[in-house]
């Protein structure tokens, strides 16, 4: 079965709200086997509504649509739908007494307005809402079935959960998505594009696709069966070729970051982590200390933003801070020997750096010294990454949560 998603509200195409609605649906269409060909989103124009889920219905055996149906001047999902069937809307009048029993229990008297969520299209049906005031809409257009559901999350995944699911799943019969998500880093898309290329080419079930983002490069293996077990099965000899190409530079998988697996790993161990932070201003301590259980291994971090701090906090020397300057591997390397000493870590790591726009004490912007100190370690990796100054910061501490990864995991070290 082919599924199409379409959002409505002028407030997603003004980036006013994320269309988390479509992500959600996604991927539980995907449990049950129906395939998502395409996404829309439509503002709050009748016209716009009409020819988007008409042209929604021509590609789809199956159109979920969100948003528009409440008791407003701009909620024309309603009388879009009838619309775009040539058919009248129709009163029913046991929504009516739905609505007035909901707006009664509540204590409140019922607008006028609100009658409006009690027209259906001609011909279709609805879907009774538990939580909310609006009943889903359930039309035939062309060889299509659309479903025309609330843009509210949880009244959506209740009739989603309840109804649209239920059905789509008897009449796609067995059949189940499955996804494995490898989470990258040291090496870009391209790279990992080049690696992969005959396995991106050459199979269609299961597929691979890439994803770059946030420092890292997620490679997604989806694989199709009669069942989710079954389709688990066809991913594993595809994730164990991915895995020999692509070597230690798979540090996790699914929803698993670098800090969640840098974490699992110190409290196995049984060591301490301490951090030192200059360009990142305490961003690589927030991310450790974001994964519960934290307080097991994390001791501190100290964020020295500026040389004085530096030299008073973590004794980085003045001759390092003159000559080198505190965008050095000197500087780096004293920082996390000062960290160490100061907190009484096993394992400690910095970062220091220039986020820019401008360069800074020497140094051109994006310009990153990560190091790490551990017994009978220390060891410091530079590179420069001359773009976005957020970026800069989240890719200084994806390198110092690998530095640690690679140390306690024995893999060697970026120079």
């Amino acid at each position: 079965m082919r599924a199409e998603v379409v959002g409505v509200g002028t407030e997603i195409l003004l980036g006013q709200i994320a269309n988390t609605n479509a992500r959600w649906i996604s991927e539980r269409l995907a449990e049950v086997g129906v395939d998502v060909l395409h996404h829309q989103a439509v503002g709050d124009n009748l016209e716009r509504i009409v020819d988007a889920l008409r042209l929604a219905a021509s590609r789809a055996d199956a159109v979920i649509a969100t948003g528009g149906l409440g008791p407003t001047q701009d909620d024309l999902t309603r009388p879009a739908l009838a619309a775009a069937a040539g058919v009248p809307l129709v009163r029913r009048p046991e929504i009516e007494d739905l609505l007035r029993e909901r707006f009664r229990a509540r204590g409140r008297e019922m607008p006028a307005s609100n009658l409006s969520q009690a027209d259906v299209p001609d011909g279709g049906r609805y879907i009774r809402p538990e939580r909310g005031t609006a009943p889903g809409l359930v039309v035939t257009l062309g060889a299509a079935t659309v479903y025309a559901l609330p843009g509210v999350p949880s009244e959506m995944r209740e009739m989603m959960e309840g109804t649209v699911l239920p059905e789509l799943a008897a009449r796609a019969g067995p059949a189940s998505l499955v996804s494995r998500t490898l989470r990258c880093y040291g090496l870009p898309e391209s790279r990992i594009a080049e690696l992969l290329e005959d396995l991106y080419l050459g199979s269609t079930n299961p597929t691979v696709a890439y994803l770059a983002g946030g420092g890292e490069v997620h490679v997604r293996l989806t694989g199709k069966a009669a069942s989710g077990e079954e389709a688990a099965a066809l991913l594993e000899p595809l994730e164990r070729l991915v895995r020999d190409r692509l070597g230690d530079h798979v540090y996790g998988t699914g929803e698993e970051s670098l800090e969640v697996v840098v974490g699992r790993l110190l409290a196995e161990r049984g060591l301490t982590i301490a951090c030192a932070e200059s360009l990142t201003g305490g961003g690589l301590g927030e991310r450790i200390t974001a994964v519960p259980g934290a307080s097991a291994y994390f001791l501190g971090s100290a964020v020295t933003y500026s040389a004085e701090a530096k030299r008073s906090l973590l004794g980085v020397s003045p001759g390092t801070l003159e000559a080198a300057g505190p965008v050095s591997r000197e500087c780096a390397a004293e920082m996390a020997s000062g960290a160490r000493r100061l907190f009484g870590s096993d394992v400690a790591v910095a970062l220091t750096g220039t986020a820019g726009p401008e360069p800074h004490d020497g140094a051109e912007p994006g310009s990153v010294w990560a190091a790490i100190e551990a017994d009978g370690l220390a060891h410091q990796h530079g590179f420069r990454w001359p773009f976005d100054r957020d970026l800069i910061r989240r890719f200084a501490e994806q390198a110092g949560l690998d530095l640690v990864r690679r140390h306690l995991l024995g893999l060697p070290l970026p120079g």
